[in-house]
């Protein structure tokens, strides 16, 4: 079975070619991503500062990993104290699962951050394990201040889905007040992407920072997709 150790411990390995370390650092997101992987990948590129050629900054697949560490020692402590909880709930004869599902329990098509498998870049700026935190905040029945995902306090974003509205924290695109008539809406990209352009880090330069000419770039190349 594929174990995150194991692989976090590749992606520090220096001996390895990057080409490797960065399959590692992917194999660990595969295994947790809070924000999805997709998101997740993107924001660790813009946490970690991961450059477009890895060459230039091999250390930043390190710093990625660790953020992704952090993060997942939280998970899996709190993850442990449920697992515990329904073992003694299902002694009492207790066997149905409370909704709402704890947060790394939920499908994301129910999730209020589903937004963030169709659209990458929606994702909160938090560190991982700050969003952690807050989850498992939320989980144990306390009252958080703005988005419960990313604390932003702004108007929400709405949007129509013809007859009627989604509301989103303008931040992360959270869904804060869902369409009345209870359906799941397909949340349309702001801008459009292609994965590939992202997993190979386009929207990136050389020196960590994000490209500010990727956007255009990658609406061209969707457009000569289409």
């Amino acid at each position: 079975m594929t174990s995150f150790p194991t692989h976090r411990t590749r992606v520090h390995d220096a001996r390895l070619p990057l080409h490797r370390r960065h399959s590692a650092l992917r194999t660990c997101i595969t295994l947790f991503a809070p924000y999805g992987f997709r998101a997740t990948y993107h924001h660790l590129t813009l946490s970690a500062a991961i450059p477009r050629r890895l060459e230039a900054d091999p250390d930043a697949l390190v710093r990625a990993v660790e953020e992704l560490h952090e993060a997942r020692v939280l998970w899996l402590a709190r993850a442990e104290e449920y697992a515990a909880q329904r073992r003694s709930e299902k002694r009492a004869g207790r066997r149905a699962v409370v909704n709402p599902r704890p947060w790394w329990l939920q499908s994301w098509w129910e999730g209020s951050n589903r937004a963030w498998y169709e659209d990458p870049f929606r994702h909160p700026s938090l560190r991982l394990a700050e969003y952690v935190r807050r989850q498992n905040t939320m989980l144990d029945g306390a009252g958080l201040p703005g988005c419960p995902a990313c604390g932003d306090d702004r108007p929400l974003e709405s949007i129509s889905t013809g007859h009627g509205w989604v509301e989103l924290c303008r931040g992360c695109a959270w869904v804060l007040a869902p369409c009345p008539c209870g359906q799941r809406h397909r949340f349309v990209p702001q801008t459009p992407f292609n994965w590939k352009g992202i997993w190979q880090r386009a929207h990136m330069s050389d020196d960590g920072t994000p490209n500010p000419h990727w956007a255009r770039a990658s609406q061209l190349d969707v457009a000569r997709e289409s």
